[in-house]
């Protein structure tokens, strides 16, 4: 079976608690095995036979928003993908070593187009920086997340679509544990 990672919006933001021992048991009653959380902001790992991403997607949408009430944008990646998404440096060295910057990550559904990208790239400036690699939306803040005048909002705005933000270190954390 292969392992997957789903990367939830919307899971403890916005004034949405869900505890994680209860999304990990509605992923256990919606046939998914070997069912891990990690961290409380909307990580799920777990094994499925079914090959068919978007199947799964709709799937876990679906079932979250009946147990739970609201919409949770969910964005899939297998183990292979992330060790690679963590792999990628489409920043300087030195950029990504300094302390007092971060990386995040922006999962996407799909590619954006040209258009998009130019609009998010258009919000760079001395604190921001943005990168993308298929699917994923790479952002350097060399600030606070919360000083950075730039929020998920903005960016979903920007790209027209959907996105689940995480740091950086969280990400090579679960490629460690979990790839």
């Amino acid at each position: 079976m292969a392992k997957h990672i789903a990367f939830l919006k919307a899971i403890n933001v916005g004034g949405h608690t869900v505890k994680m021992d209860h999304l990990k048991k509605l992923f256990e009653k919606m046939g998914f095995e070997n069912v891990e959380t990690f961290i409380a902001s909307g990580n799920v790992v777990f094994e499925i036979k079914s090959k068919s991403m978007d199947v799964i997607k709709k799937k876990i949408e679906t079932e979250l928003e009946k147990s739970l009430g609201y919409k949770v944008a969910t964005f899939i990646r297998t183990t292979k993908e992330l060790k690679e998404i963590a792999e990628h440096k489409p920043f300087k060295e030195s950029d990504l070593d300094n302390k007092q910057n971060y990386l995040y990550l922006g999962f996407l559904d799909n590619q954006p187009n040209k258009e998009s990208q130019k609009k998010v790239l258009t919000l760079s400036d001395k604190a921001n920086e943005f990168h993308f690699n298929k699917t994923e939306l790479y952002w350097l803040c060399r600030k606070n997340f919360s000083d950075s005048g730039i929020t998920g909002k903005t960016l979903e705005k920007a790209l027209g679509m959907e996105t689940t933000i995480r740091n950086a270190t969280t990400i090579k954390k679960m490629v460690v544990r979990f790839c």
